[in-house]
């Protein structure tokens, strides 16, 4: 018998656990959330006075405000707090529900990927209306 026979009752689920702990990331996540959370609550009041101000107005008017950086500068923040909120958001949703894990990881890219290309598409059509001619 040797010594590694004796240690073998003594074995707690403890071992199995070892090096799956925490990916020091959870308390990061957290503040994400309620710091894009405050950015929108302050933001979305801002660009709903910004639309009721400009009900009626063309794509020329919208385009005219839009190349103001005062009007341009809050919504890029605006489309960049939004999709990062969302994101952070859904990732929360897709670890707390979905429990098969090929899915998940499929799902958690498709809302990486679905995120950048709507804050990128955002930007670029705010972008495109600061610099238009």
């Amino acid at each position: 018998m040797s010594v590694h026979d004796l240690d073998a009752p003594m074995r707690t689920p403890l071992k199995h656990a070892r090096g799956l702990g925490s990916a020091q990331d959870g308390v990061r996540h957290w503040w994400m959330q309620r710091v894009t959370a405050v950015a929108l609550a302050l933001l979305l009041p801002w660009f709903a006075w910004l639309a009721l101000s400009m009900l009626g107005a063309g794509q020329d008017d919208w385009r005219a405000v839009l190349a103001n950086p005062r009007y341009a500068l809050p919504l890029l923040m605006l489309v960049l707090a939004m999709f990062w909120h969302a994101k952070l958001g859904m990732q929360v949703v897709i670890e707390d529900y979905v429990h098969t894990r090929w899915l998940e990881i499929a799902l958690h890219l498709l809302n990486t990927f679905a995120c950048i290309a709507g804050a990128l598409a955002g930007v670029f059509g705010i972008a495109r209306c600061m610099f238009a001619p």
